[in-house]
């Protein structure tokens, strides 16, 4: 006679045993009524649920890099201000709602209420996805006990709890994720009667799971609306009218709040929903999802074996086994109808069979249908146990001994429930190396605002900016793939409202995965560095082995990772624990070399192989010793010219101070690592994890691994985490630019060398003379300009930056502006500033971490932190002497002032030729022979004009008064009609200055905005009259002016005596015995 537990069992699988044809049962047994509920009530199963899912929400590795670049990193940017944008969230495209950012991002900012840290509200989001998805998952339990039959409940509880792919769904941030939670209440308010038909709740949780979640997943209510449908008209039931059209009200209120919330983001009406189907299916050749990679039409099974294993091929078999069951045992069925239950599990081979015949597919394409799949398998599962339980001794299955069936069915079970586990358990150990690395920089206390994390060939595994210390900055250096890469929300606040970063069209997006050069960041920038190795693979020219640079980085923390080159087919597929009976090739293989980040400080380069390191050694105290070694070793880079002639003493102090520490803590871990079992300290959390699931199984663990080693069957490999399949690239030839576009260029400029013993109070300013003698012409004039003189600066720098100082004081918001369009170019301005200022005037600026210093004011300029303290192109103004224009390509050709800070222009005002195109900019101003002569030659060139190919002009000017800001001779600043029409005329030659502009023309290779930088040259004319060969060949100059150039210059107003005193000192120099056939001799334009 069998134990009780054996009766327990066959009662709780819900087999049927006539007790008066089961001799084997007791009596007691055979009085016992079969259960009428569910294994446990509603409330314990949301804990159940609840403890599995939080577990997934601590410990599951990120599958899909969709799920950081575009749900994470834009609900960062709404929380943090900065985040990585892709171009899904581009307002040329906005396919990406942002009501389900704002709800997400509501809860982490509840969650950074209890810690300051960004990883512990990274965290809380994923546990209240966890807590939400135990939530209808017990709901969805309590119904199907409910309404179908307690039994089917009970399976349904193990196939969600120990199958990998809920572990890793249950928690992801995603909308197919979100439609999956709304599909469990879609079908909880379908299946249960009790009360009424619920279908407008239905609907609109359906609904909901469509319009904010994955419109696709709304098709999953089509098999309930057909049945509602088939029913109402049987029983005459008019009210469905009303239920449906209530449904889709709710629905509809729920699209309007989206709506709002979108066009409050995006600045434009948008429906998402559509959007989403529309470039899905309706986007034509070189578009939609295809570009992104495509996979066989097996695809979907070979992942869900994996993921589901049994409990899939018991979901495929749940249609079969129905009709079967309703032909031959049809006294055992379910509560409801044959239509009913065909209804029940006809979705899941709806959704499977549409997104086979996808050419691109995804895991995460199939969250919705998992509660369809793990009614499917429970429904089929209870049919099995149905005919298994029959009793009848005339009967095959009534002759097989009740402990024989018991066995069997038992090993099935424990069988499908441990490979489940391993599986898990395997995913977790294998590839959470991603998550765990990057607490070196918060751990040590090394990272600081601004800094840098780059991410090469490992971008794809790249956990989110929630990952990072606060400030700190995720960039790409250029890797082998070629598709497009994320780039960054625009961080402007001041000035334009609220998140403008979502509204503001950033550079270089596309639709068709072409790869933006402007992405890429240059990597000897970088302050860490994250990449991984692997013994199998030789590296290459974008993808160079960076751990093995032990000149240029330095290891400091390593983390295991799996490497599927040189592991086996089961040690990829499951966890095994390193124990001695369990052979080591299908253990030991598993883990090689991987992962690495860098630091990078002055004099110091030290990587963080933080990543993913696991070496294949033999003796396992090693291997987890390995793991776990922090490693710190500071070189100073002798052929670093970055930092040549500088030292900061309390930077090496507090890098030492931070290695001793390290090292004293290294000593103290190793100390513990003796006295500690490596199997302890290498799968702590897994076991835990694995005691807790395995407590219902354990009695037969060991009998289960040996048959399983002895009979391993093979399964398909896992992808998803093993190379970047989100985003594959397709890419096509470039087209020609259109207008109005600019494609990001790899040009980085050439460093500068220092200026030649400059000091701030002794350089004196370079003697600029651009004027010939007659006759005059007008031209571009322009000429090529070294690299290194880009900038100029002199002894009357500190009179220039105090000047500009008070006029930021007076008129800042009038004279520096910058349209949002146009502050990613300011912003590459400010970046270009603080590369070049220190290389070439080191006594003046010093570079930093996070811009650099002005040694001689004291002032610190952090061009890395959002919101910036003043607008870019102020905060660009205080650095050197010139005024600063960019002008930006419209689609109309022309280019605009979008970017300026005009502060000492003296002739014109910034607010008045604001946001005009070029060409209006100068007819508006009057410029002689404009449209005549140069209109043509600066539009081509304009458009021609190259990062590599900057140029020089220069212009001049005379004027009346001594004010460098503005000429006050021609009228206070703020009235209009001014000219030099109410210029007093012939003052005294003391109140005559000449005013020479020296003007830089360059393209930004990134925002592709040309620059202006105009420098002004300002002195007495009594002063520079005294140069041999300047008064006559200025006075020269200024009678060879046409009517139209003497009318722009107000020549008429100061002719008189300025020429008059011009002529009488080149007298006297002629007197003096000057030669002026040799004045070619001894001086060249522009001096």
């Amino acid at each position: 006679m069998p134990a009780k537990g054996v009766d327990d069992f066959v009662d709780f699988v819900g087999t049927q045993i006539n007790p008066e044809k089961a001799p084997l049962r007791s009596n007691a047994a055979a009085k016992r009524p079969s259960p009428s509920g569910p294994l446990v009530d509603p409330i314990s199963a949301f804990y159940i649920f609840a403890i599995v899912n939080v577990l997934a929400a601590l410990y599951a590795p990120i599958q899909d890099c969709d799920e950081v670049f575009n749900y994470w990193e834009p609900t960062h940017y709404l929380n943090h201000g900065y985040g990585l944008q892709t171009w899904e969230y581009s307002p040329e495209y906005s396919i990406r709602s942002w009501l389900y950012i704002v709800i997400h991002a509501i809860i982490g900012k509840i969650g950074s209420l209890f810690s300051a840290k960004k990883s512990f509200e990274f965290y809380f989001i994923r546990v209240m996805l966890a807590l939400i998805c135990s939530f209808c998952e017990s709901r969805l339990f309590a119904t199907i006990s409910k309404a179908l039959n307690p039994r089917v409940a009970n399976w349904f509880m193990l196939v969600m709890l120990f199958s990998p792919g809920m572990f890793h769904a249950s928690a992801a941030y995603l909308p197919s994720s979100f439609s999956m939670y709304t599909t469990m209440l879609g079908m909880t308010s379908f299946m249960d009667w009790r009360g009424g038909s619920k279908t407008h709740i239905g609907i609109m949780w359906f609904g909901i799971g469509g319009i904010i979640g994955w419109p696709f997943s709304a098709a999953l209510v089509g098999p309930f609306l057909v049945e509602e449908l088939i029913l109402a008209s049987i029983t005459r039931d008019i009210e469905i009218v009303r239920r449906v059209v209530d449904g889709v009200v709710r629905s509809g209120i729920i699209l309007v709040l989206q709506v709002a919330v979108d066009t409050f983001f995006y600045h434009k009406l948008v429906v998402i929903p559509w959007r989403i189907v529309s470039y899905n299916v309706f986007s034509g050749s070189g578009r939609g999802p295809e570009i992104f990679g495509t996979e066989p039409v097996d695809f979907y099974i070979r992942n869900l074996l994996l993921n589901f294993n049994v409990w899939f091929v018991l979901a495929i078999c749940a249609g079969p086994l129905l009709i079967l069951q309703h032909v031959f045992h049809a006294d055992f069925s379910t509560k409801f109808t044959l239509m009913r239950s065909a209804f029940f599990i006809s979705p899941f081979y709806m959704w499977l069979a549409i997104f086979s015949a996808q050419a691109h597919k995804e895991e995460r394409f199939m969250y919705p249908a998992y509660p369809f799949l793990g009614l499917n398998a429970a429904i089929s599962l209870h049919s099995i146990l149905g005919y298994l339980g029959n009793a009848d001794p005339i009967k095959l299955m009534g002759m097989i001994p009740a402990r024989l069936k018991f066995a069997a069915v038992l090993a099935s079970v424990v069988l499908a429930i441990d490979v489940g586990v391993l599986r898990t358990l395997g995913m977790v150990t294998a590839y959470r190396a991603p998550l765990q690395i990057y607490s070196a920089l918060q751990q040590l206390e090394l990272a600081k605002s601004g800094e840098i994390v780059c991410l090469g060939k490992e971008w794809y595994r790249f956990p989110s900016s929630f990952f990072l210390p606060t400030g700190t900055h995720a960039k790409f250096i250029q890797s082998e793939f070629d598709g497009l890469l994320p780039g960054e929300f625009n961080e402007a606040k001041v000035g334009f409202g609220l998140f403008a970063g979502t509204w503001l069209i950033p550079p270089g997006m596309n639709d068709q995965n072409i790869a933006d050069p402007g992405k890429y960041f240059d990597v000897s920038h970088c302050t860490y560095l994250v990449d991984s190795y692997f013994p199998s693979s030789n590296g290459s020219r974008l993808e160079p082995n960076y751990v093995l640079d032990q000149q240029d980085w330095d290891q400091l923390q390593c983390s295991r990772f799996l490497e599927t080159a040189n592991t086996s087919l089961f040690g990829r597929l499951f966890w095994l624990p390193e124990v001695s009976w369990i052979p080591k090739s299908a253990v030991n293989d598993k883990y090689e070399k991987s992962a690495a980040i860098a630091h990078e400080i002055p004099a110091l380069k030290t990587l963080v192989i933080g990543a993913y390191d696991a070496l294949m050694v033999e003796d396992e105290k090693a291997l987890y010793g390995r793991i776990f070694h922090l490693m710190w070793l500071p070189r100073t880079i002798q052929d670093s010219n970055l930092f040549a002639g500088k030292s900061d003493h309390s930077v090496f102090s507090s890098a030492y101070k931070l290695a001793g520490m390290a090292a004293r803590a290294d000593f103290r871990l190793q100390a513990m690592l003796e006295r500690t079992p490596p199997f302890v300290i290498g799968y702590l959390k897994p076991v835990l994890y694995g005691l807790l699931v395995w407590a219902f199984s354990i009695w037969l663990t060991l009998r289960i691994y040996k048959r399983f080693l002895s009979h391993s069957t093979s399964r398909a490999g896992t992808s998803d985490l093993e190379k970047p399949t989100a985003r594959r690239s397709t890419k096509p030839n470039s087209p020609e630019r259109p207008l109005g576009e600019w494609e990001p260029v790899l040009f980085k400029r050439p460093a500068a060398e220092p200026y030649p013993d400059w000091n701030v109070h002794n350089t004196l300013p370079l003697p600029y003379r651009p004027f010939r003698q007659g006759p005059y012409h007008i031209t571009m004039g322009l000429r090529t300009m070294r690299w290194d003189e880009w900038i100029e600066l002199d002894c009357h720098y500190l009179k220039f930056h105090a000047d500009k100082a008070r006029r930021i004081e007076e008129r800042g918001s009038k004279c520096c502006k910058t349209a949002p369009e146009a502050f990613d170019g300011a912003i590459e301005l400010l970046e270009e500033f603080c590369d070049y200022l220190p290389q070439r005037y080191p006594s003046l600026y010093r570079k930093t971490l996070l811009g650099m210093d002005n040694i001689v004011t004291g002032e610190s300029f952090n061009v890395s932190e959002r919101p910036l303290v003043e607008d870019p192109m102020q905060m660009a103004a205080r650095m050197v002497q010139d005024d600063l224009a960019i002008m930006f390509e419209k689609p109309d050709g022309q280019y605009y002032l979008l970017a300026g800070s005009i502060l000492l222009a003296g002739f014109w005002r910034l607010e008045d030729k604001w946001g005009m195109p070029l060409s209006e900019i100068h007819t508006t101003g009057d410029v002689p022979g404009y449209k005549q002569k140069l209109e043509k030659g600066m539009m081509s060139f304009f458009r021609r004009v190259q990062p590599n190919g900057p140029v020089l002009r220069n212009n001049y000017f005379i004027q009346v008064d001594d004010n460098l800001a503005w000429s006050d001779s021609i009228g206070p600043e703020d009235d209009d009609g001014i000219g030099w029409i109410t210029a007093e005329k012939n003052k005294a030659i003391e109140n005559h200055w000449f005013r020479s502009e020296r003007q830089s023309l360059r393209r930004l290779p990134r925002s592709g905005g040309v620059v202006f930088t105009i420098r002004t040259y300002f002195h007495p004319v009594t002063e520079i009259a005294r140069q041999p060969y300047v008064p006559g060949r200025l006075a020269s100059a200024i009678r060879s002016w046409g009517e139209d150039v003497a009318r722009y210059k107000g020549r008429e107003r100061y002719q008189d005596v300025l020429l008059e005193y011009l002529d009488a000192r080149h007298q006297e120099q002629l007197d003096t015995g000057l030669d002026v056939t040799k004045e070619e001799d001894v001086r060249s334009y522009p001096f």
